[in-house]
């Protein structure tokens, strides 16, 4: 059986083990460009030899930012700020990684320290917000305009290009965001998605926009390369989006050329109560793999080692992100590999610290 500091290999990429940074918005941008911060705040994790570094949420396009701070892959000149960053992290011995996003109806707001607010165009926010049905995510916030079949075709076709922009800065694996109430997975629940034409309605129409995007991507992204896919795996609601429907998508991606599923959950509608744990949502992760038959990563307040290690020796997970870990401790696999007695080369300019 595996463990945490085991390597995994999707495709024709090798991670040196299981942990895995999760993408963490940072909201520290001028214009999308990604800059020092960026290089800091994922060449440290790097350095701290996570297997693989993911950037965070990555607008495709400038109206699906969730915030005017967010980075941005929309055009050319977002490519050499973070060619920098992806390369510091390769040398490091760590995969680079970007999660490509679009944030559909909770579009426009402030960063999280200003409220994480709707914001007014004059406060740099921007006006119309796109979304699968004109139903707003929640009181205050703007009401979406209904996308278009035309509109959606075209944000398919923005991911792709985001895809080989990732590519030219030196990604070797993408993500593409479909949780937490943003664009893709708003079409996926019917708590958001209230269509009635071939991308509404019928499970098979929920998912289409979501396929047709995996689709594009894959088509322009290296085939030696993995792309993975970040799920909610329930709305956590009555009449929502539902596991049962996470591994029947589940299957759909692996077809379609999705290497591994990112299994989170929630974040379509407010107010909805999730039963927060540690590990809480590891069960959606283990139930995915097993039942769909592709890998999977687990996700949400996983902090300790002996913890994160039992979820890959049990065959749960085949690999785990961490968050808010990270950012506590940036070199966390450092800790976690001396707490299970593993072997881990330190970089060598922090050697003579090295834990014995």
């Amino acid at each position: 059986m595996a463990h945490l500091f085991e390597p995994l290999r999707l495709r024709d990429v090798e991670f040196s083990n299981r942990i895995f940074v999760s993408p963490m918005c940072q909201y520290s941008c001028e214009g999308g460009l990604a800059n020092e911060w960026h290089l800091v705040h994922l060449g440290s994790r790097a350095v701290g030899r996570a297997a693989m570094v993911m950037a965070e949420a990555t607008a495709v396009v400038p109206e699906g930012r969730i915030s005017p701070r967010d980075l941005g892959i929309w055009s050319d000149a977002h490519v050499a700020p973070l060619e920098r960053v992806f390369s510091f992290i390769t040398q490091q011995g760590a995969v680079p990684a970007i999660q490509l996003a679009h944030a559909g109806r909770k579009a426009s707001t402030s960063e999280p320290w200003k409220g994480g607010v709707p914001v007014s165009a004059a406060d740099g926010g921007w006006t119309p917000i796109f979304g699968p049905s004109a139903v707003a995510f929640a009181e205050g916030y703007q009401v979406p305009q209904a996308l278009t079949i035309a509109q959606i075709v075209s944000i398919a076709d923005a991911f792709a290009a985001a895809a080989s922009r990732a590519y030219a800065a030196g990604a070797k694996l993408v993500e593409i965001h479909s949780a937490h109430g943003y664009l893709l997975h708003s079409f996926l629940s019917p708590l958001s998605n209230h269509r009635n034409d071939e991308y509404g309605g019928a499970f098979a129409n929920r998912i289409r926009m979501l396929c047709s995007v995996v689709e594009a991507v894959r088509k322009v992204w290296p085939e030696r390369f993995p792309v993975s896919v970040r799920i909610s795996c329930t709305d956590w609601a009555e009449g929502g989006w539902t596991i049962e429907e996470s591994v029947a998508l589940a299957r759909i991606l692996k077809g379609l050329g999705a290497d591994i599923v990112d299994c989170s959950s929630g974040g379509v509608i407010g107010g909805v109560r999730i039963p927060l744990a540690p590990g809480y949502q590891v069960p959606f992760a283990e139930r995915i793999r097993k039942e769909a038959g592709i890998p999977t990563i687990a996700v949400g307040l996983i902090t300790d080692p002996v913890q994160t290690d039992h979820i890959i020796r049990t065959g749960q997970a085949d690999a785990v992100m961490l968050a808010r870990e990270f950012l506590r401790q940036p070199y966390w696999p450092l800790h976690a590999a001396h707490v299970l007695g593993q072997n881990l080369n330190w970089p060598v300019q922090y050697d003579r610290a090295k834990l014995k």
